[in-house]
């Protein structure tokens, strides 16, 4: 028998709508780049705006995409910081029926060039003060018809709109085109993998109820009387969807842009009253410096509106979370997902009858926490048989739930989703153990991926390319320790007969084709690399070889025993 409630489509419009209507005295701060001092370093503006004419912003973006010709379901990417114009583009692009496609601005051009051109981008929105790339990915991504730059320009470049203009030459949209929730509304791309990236696709339906589940109490306790700092880039995983979850519950948001360090940020919470705020392990480190610092010349911050710092990405560890408590009475609190789930599948709350301050409730809070309403968690042998929730046993980690992906734009990577029971499910990648409770921690990664900063590094692609040096016979990349980055690449690489190449040129050799930050901050040339049974090199054994190795950039060689010569 079928139920008698009404049938209406989950989509992004109900978020903007709220916004627009209910909320539209709400603030929403930026920090905008006003200029360089004398050293080159950006100088903040502070602009400060409204919900309601974000939405009529958002409207009018809407009915100038239209105006271009695009189709129902084209991509719009953005190359843009935290600010209300990318705001703007969250709420304003999905609802006149495209997918915003959020770009991470840390890759390097050629892989920016590449996103682009497997997502088959037709409008770039660029900040402008990436302006300089701009011929570099017009003549590398042809399928880019039109290109918006945010922000105000020293000078027009042929070919190119002014976002604000052309945004307010245009009228709102006086009505939203047919949606459907299944519809895509938003686009990212995993640098989680081997190879090149994934794109993952967020549906109108999946955006709706991951907003909806993100704010109670014992997930990210978002409410109107909240101000909000999303310090995680809106380029990464839809800035855990604290924009729209902010936007639906009313809660202000204040933009941090180009600037993350400790001292403008503190700033910022202590000026704006932030309550909440959320960003990697590395950001709360610089942030927990600049507050030891103040507090130590008599001169503290006031930040005591800050009820939750969330962290993500990668694991704080326990010494952290204390020292934030301990110090400046801050409560620093986990929350763990990935692009693939869109990304909250967990929170870490402590439960009722267990003081958070207590050496339990720290070790608790140092986990990634129990699942969030509607995902579902499990760990499972490589066989993938059930694994026991004592908080002891580890097991991959596999996910499902209305908002977890259950493919890869175009097909691709079809190994990570599997049918269990006559459901789908999504392997992590990660290796965990869950308890009776159903907190999760993660343990391990089974892929060797290094995590640094909060994003992903793979070893594949750089033994690869070190490997292209005719210096170079074999090479294995690995994780190394690093007190403010988490993890770090460390190269360990055997030569050929009568070569000899150092730290320094290797990464020269590499830093046309990465990122600087991909790069390994360390090289060992060994006389011999361990390989297994199946020809794989046995990284586990490198790893603990090199557990505690140097921070610094440096050549180092290692005799078989692994002892430095």
């Amino acid at each position: 028998m079928q139920g008698t409630m009404m049938d209406v489509p989950l989509t992004i419009p109900f978020i903007l709508e709220r916004a627009r209507t209910i909320y539209a005295g709400r603030e929403v701060v930026s920090l905008l780049v006003a200029g360089r001092d004398e050293a080159g370093q950006p100088i903040p503006h502070k602009h400060r705006t409204t919900y309601g004419a974000v939405a009529d912003r958002a409207l009018r973006l809407g009915t100038a995409l239209q105006e271009l010709g695009l189709n129902p379901g084209d991509r719009v990417a953005t190359l843009a910081v935290n600010s209300f114009r990318h705001l703007e583009a969250y709420l304003g692009v999905p609802s006149a029926g495209y997918v915003l496609h959020t770009v991470n601005i840390r890759l390097h051009p050629e892989q920016i060039a590449w996103i682009l051109n497997h997502a088959e981008d037709r409008v770039l929105l660029i900040e402008n003060v990436f302006a300089a790339m701009i011929p570099a990915l017009k003549a590398a991504c042809p399928q880019l018809e039109h290109i918006v730059v945010l922000g105000p320009l020293p000078q027009a470049i042929p070919g190119v709109l002014d976002y604000d203009t052309w945004v307010m030459e245009h009228a709102p949209m006086g009505r939203y085109p047919q949606l459907a929730e299944t519809d895509a509304a938003a686009m990212c791309y995993t640098s989680g993998t081997t190879g090149n990236p994934k794109g993952v696709l967020y549906t109108h339906r999946s955006t709706v109820l991951h907003s909806l589940a993100s704010a109670p109490k014992d997930a990210l306790n978002v409410g109107e009387r909240d101000v909000v700092l999303p310090v995680v880039p809106m380029f990464h995983v839809n800035a855990w969807g604290l924009p729209y979850t902010c936007a639906m519950y009313g809660a202000a948001q204040v933009f941090g842009g180009v600037f993350s360090d400790g001292a403008t940020l503190a700033r910022l919470m202590q000026d704006e009253r932030v309550t909440i705020t959320a960003g990697v392990p590395t950001i709360w480190m610089g942030l927990l410096a600049e507050l030891d610092r103040a507090k130590a010349a008599g001169q503290p911050y006031d930040l005591s509106a800050l009820e939750r710092l969330v962290v993500g990405g990668s694991a704080a560890p326990e010494s952290m979370i204390r020292a934030f408590e301990e110090r400046h009475d801050l409560s620093l609190a986990h929350a763990w997902g990935m692009t693939e789930t869109h990304p909250l599948g967990t929170a870490s709350i402590v439960p009722v009858g267990i003081d958070e301050r207590s050496d339990e409730g720290y070790r608790l809070r140092a986990k990634q926490g129990q699942p969030v309403p509607l995902v579902f968690l499990e760990i499972v042998s490589e066989e993938g048989e059930p694994l026991p929730h004592d908080g002891k046993t580890m097991g991959r980690l596999i996910a499902r739930g209305p908002w977890i992906a259950s493919s890869y734009f175009k097909g691709e990577g079809e190994s990570s989703f599997f049918e269990r029971g006559g459901e789908l499910w999504f392997d992590t990648g990660d290796i965990a153990t869950l308890d009776e409770r159903g907190y999760m921690h993660i343990q391990d990664r089974a892929k060797d991926l290094i995590k640094s900063g909060g994003e992903w590094i793979s070893s594949v692609d750089l033994e690869n390319a070190i490997m292209a040096h005719p210096a170079v016979a074999q090479c294995a990349v690995i994780a190394m320790d690093d007190p403010k980055w988490d993890e770090r690449p460390l190269a360990v690489v055997t030569l050929r007969g009568g070569e000899q190449v150092t730290h320094e040129e290797l990464r020269d050799f590499l830093a046309p084709k990465f990122a600087k930050w991909w790069l390994p901050d360390a090289t060992v040339f060994a006389e011999s690399l361990p390989i297994g049974a199946t020809g794989k090199f046995l990284k586990r054994e490198l790893r603990e070889q090199y557990r505690g190795y140097p921070h610094t950039h440096e050549t180092h060689h290692t005799n078989l025993a692994g002892e430095g010569s």
